[in-house]
């Protein structure tokens, strides 16, 4: 399904249905395809969904961090959204919506945790070693994944452009920095909304212990495993995790 673009002030974003409101936030290195099969089910069963861009690499250099985003859907959510919403985060979207929570809680209804960054991650390190190589940078997207043939030519093609742009490769680099120095440990027990963490059994880059850290620090949690599942699991098993979240949501 081909979603329409909207441009408001600072924000490009895609909203489809109507009803309560669920905001959906990006990956380091993910977009909207993540979320097609998410933005499908829930737009037409009573849900108004958002997709809102993060200006990942038009923030200027001293602000490209994690509040610095969390400030952006912090604003996109008072200015476009209008009340408090379900918040859905994958892997650095779920960092953001976990320091979206704690300075703005009036801005969130519900929090859902998948593959989120916010404790531990395994990442690409400082830089991308054999950047130009596009086997190599292929394997690591494949690593994302428990079925490598998710890691699609198209999405390969975005993660080589990406690592390959100066101005990007920089910037991403400094967003990984800022997630890795940005532990929420010590936070998490404040966070009083109701949460639900779904997590692939097999994610590389965020572990399962992860889950079970989170799971546990956070008052109001609870815990669904996806199994066969690595990092994005709306992505690789959407069937199993809309289901799981529709539950969640009907509360």
């Amino acid at each position: 399904m081909l979603f329409k673009s909207k441009k408001r002030k600072a924000y490009k974003f895609i909203e489809e249905g109507e009803g309560t409101p669920i905001v959906l936030l990006q990956g380091l290195m993910g977009g909207l395809s993540n979320f097609t099969h998410l933005i499908d089910y829930f737009s037409t069963r009573g849900y108004k969904v958002y997709f809102p861009e993060l200006p990942i690499y038009d923030l200027p250099i001293l602000n490209t961090n994690l509040s610095s985003l969390a400030k952006h859907v912090a604003s996109f959510l008072e200015d476009e959204v209008k009340e408090p919403a379900i918040i859905v985060g994958n892997s650095m979207g779920g960092h953001i919506g976990l320091i979206l929570t704690l300075s703005r809680p009036e801005l969130v209804s519900k929090l859902v945790l998948t593959g989120s960054s916010g404790l531990y991650e395994r990442s690409f390190g400082d830089s991308f070693p054999r950047k130009n190589d596009r086997e190599y940078i292929r394997k690591k997207a494949q690593e994302v994944f428990y079925n490598p043939k998710v890691a699609t030519e198209e999405l390969v093609d975005e993660v080589f452009s990406v690592v390959n742009d100066r101005g990007k490769g920089i910037k991403t680099v400094m967003l990984a920095r800022s997630a890795i120095k940005h532990n929420m440990e010590k936070d998490l027990h404040k966070i009083a909304v109701p949460t639900c963490i779904i997590w692939g059994k097999q994610d590389n880059v965020t572990p399962p212990e992860v889950a079970i850290e989170m799971d546990r620090l956070i008052p109001n949690s609870e815990l669904h495993w996806i199994d066969e599942c690595g990092h994005a699991a709306m992505m690789e098993k959407p069937q199993e995790f809309n289901e799981l979240l529709f539950q969640f949501v009907q509360k």
